[in-house]
């Protein structure tokens, strides 16, 4: 596949660096994606599990395992009375199907939240198969049309590119047509889902480009993509914050995950999970060392991961997975905690040796 958030692909380190985001210590703000003016909760949910299962054609997998459609919905509303106001998905996501879940969950509440979905995959809906991509101005028509229609919505809030190596140069021309769709009211903005920040800089040039995705957590930094965000004002949407559930504090060595499920084997652009077992024991050492600071005042494992995330930089808006109305309470439970302090931001930083 090669994309978006199924596709995170590393970088290497980086010098730069940010100074730590301090000015909420009580709780997390609404934050804006980036010069569009869209309002939106600081916390998103990411849609990719609740797409359920789906695979490559040489029987990849490249969802989470089975999923309960309806636990689904139930998440999504809990999500909103929760707070929850922006939503993340994708058209390959289950090869539509988390579109379709999400749609039906939002049903007339679309108005109370802003969506953001993908495009660029090639897929059949009725085998759950993956077959390619396609970055042709003509397959970016054809996909928006059939996610509005699966969304059951006329607009989506937030477009993004979900081929993260894309070439740049038929990318600037996919940057100029999402300007097009800006102007029929068919989105109102639009991002590249990409870890690369000089391909994620080309769609930045466009005036109504709204945000980056990228991958960042509290293991992997990317300071490079938030420096850009903070030159051209975008906003920072952080998928796998809590690194493909690792930092949820549930996982543990030598216990293989269900058959359906992509970390049970993982492709190279997947670090931390050893083939038919489970958890990368090197990867859990270091969140156990990071285990005091994750659960300070109160918070759980995957609420302190977040809780980095809002302490790293002002512009950022992690959007952590879900499948079940628990998980979303406890991710949203997150927000009222707000961020990390300065102190704690160090002490990551002394613990991880950067």
């Amino acid at each position: 596949m090669g994309a978006g958030d199924a596709h995170d692909r590393g970088l290497p380190s980086c010098a730069l660096q940010l100074l730590p985001f301090t000015g909420m210590e009580t709780m997390a703000h609404n934050r804006t994606l980036g010069r569009s003016g869209i309002d939106v909760s600081p916390l998103g949910f990411g849609c990719w599990a609740i797409g359920g299962e789906w695979r490559s054609t040489d029987g990849q997998p490249l969802g989470w395992g089975e999923v309960d459609d309806d636990e689904s919905v139930r998440a999504v509303r809990r999500a909103l009375d929760l707070g929850v106001t922006f939503f993340d998905t994708a058209d390959a996501y289950g090869t539509g199907h988390s579109e379709r879940v999400l749609g039906r969950a939002l049903g007339r509440r679309r108005g109370d939240v802003v969506i953001a979905t993908k495009w660029g995959n090639v897929f059949d809906e009725r085998t759950r198969i993956h077959h390619g991509q396609d970055d042709s101005p003509e397959h970016l028509r054809r996909a928006l049309t059939a996610s509005l229609r699966r969304l059951n919505t006329d607009h989506i809030d937030l477009y993004q590119l979900h081929i993260s190596d894309a070439d740049p140069g038929p990318a600037a021309q996919l940057r100029d047509s999402c300007e097009e769709l800006v102007s029929e009211g068919l989105i109102r903005g639009y991002a590249w889902s990409t870890d690369d920040p000089v391909r994620a800089a080309v769609f930045a040039e466009g005036p109504h480009c709204a945000a980056v995705q990228h991958r960042l957590n509290i293991l992997q930094d990317a300071p490079e993509l938030l420096a850009l965000c903070a030159e051209k004002d975008l906003a920072s949407v952080n998928r796998s914050p809590l690194a493909m559930g690792l930092l949820a504090g549930k996982r543990t060595a030598g216990r293989a995950l269900s058959d359906g499920d992509i970390r049970n084997a993982p492709p190279g652009w997947l670090p931390g999970f050893i083939p038919n077992a489970g958890a990368d024991p090197a990867w859990l050492r270091r969140v156990d060392a990071l285990r005091s600071i994750l659960t300070s005042d109160g918070r759980t494992p995957a609420q302190g991961a977040l809780a980095w995330i809002w302490a790293r930089a002002p512009r950022t808006i992690p959007i952590p997975g879900f499948r079940t109305v628990a998980q979303a309470e406890e991710n949203a439970g997150a927000i009222a905690k707000g961020p990390l302090t300065a102190g704690q931001m160090a002490d990551v930083d002394r613990i991880l040796g950067r």
